[in-house]
């Protein structure tokens, strides 16, 4: 597999060996994250529409309920009007910007990466708060101010997939920790704390299993 890396935040892509790998990135900032892959030697994203929704309601349901764990720790006391989490604007622009980040570095990914014959790349995207563009922005209600307090990171490594059906390809996984203190949201706090990098795994394989299994073809976005 690959050691290729790459790594788009906020209009700048890095890659290889300036990239961490995934589980540094997550520890490192806080945020709504979700993790696919791509198939069919990156035609598609899997069950993609699925997982911006996910990212979308797991940020806003952070913003509403517990701000810090989607702003950096010292911004713990920052808070909303329920219109600004509320506002039809969010969701859209939530989708947009992740959905606009994935674009831009995805192509360049695929044409750099030099994977091997069957290799994939696993894509991470982490949304977190910007708590230095909050002040100003509370009595704005809209796109741009959405916007405006996001961050955007979109992480690419090569994966492998596992041979559907083959006894070796079964999942052996130990998920330990502590549960999601927001059960609803999925966010990267929980994974500093040891509770959700097997379950970033396990994603991937229950992907490939519905992929190859009854669901196959019916939940891809092509790129």
């Amino acid at each position: 597999m690959t050691d290729c890396k790459f790594l788009f935040s906020n209009g700048v892509i890095s890659s290889s060996p300036d990239v961490p790998a995934v589980a540094t990135l997550l520890q490192s900032d806080p945020g709504a994250y979700t993790t696919t892959r791509t198939h069919s030697d990156g035609a598609c994203i899997l069950f993609w529409e699925r997982h911006l929704r996910r990212l979308s309601n797991s940020a806003r349901i952070l913003l509403s309920r517990s701000p810090r764990l989607l702003f950096k720790p010292e911004k713990s006391e920052i808070s909303f009007p329920p219109s600004f989490v509320e506002s039809s604007a969010w969701d859209s622009t939530v989708k947009s910007l992740v959905k606009d980040s994935v674009d831009q570095v995805l192509p360049i990914a695929l044409r750099e990466a030099k994977r091997k014959e069957g290799e994939e790349l696993a894509i991470t995207t982490l949304v977190s708060g910007n708590a230095q563009k909050v002040r100003g922005i509370e009595s704005v209600i809209g796109a741009d101010s959405v916007a405006e307090v996001l961050d955007i990171y979109v992480h690419l490594a090569g994966y492998v997939p596992p041979a559907f059906g083959r006894p070796e390809s079964a999942a052996r996984l130990a998920v330990v920790g502590r549960g999601r203190r927001v059960a609803e949201a999925k966010y990267s706090d929980w994974v500093r704390w040891g509770g959700n990098v097997c379950r970033s795994l396990l994603s991937l394989w229950c992907s490939t299993f519905c992929l190859n299994g009854m669901f196959q073809g019916g939940n891809c976005f092509s790129g």
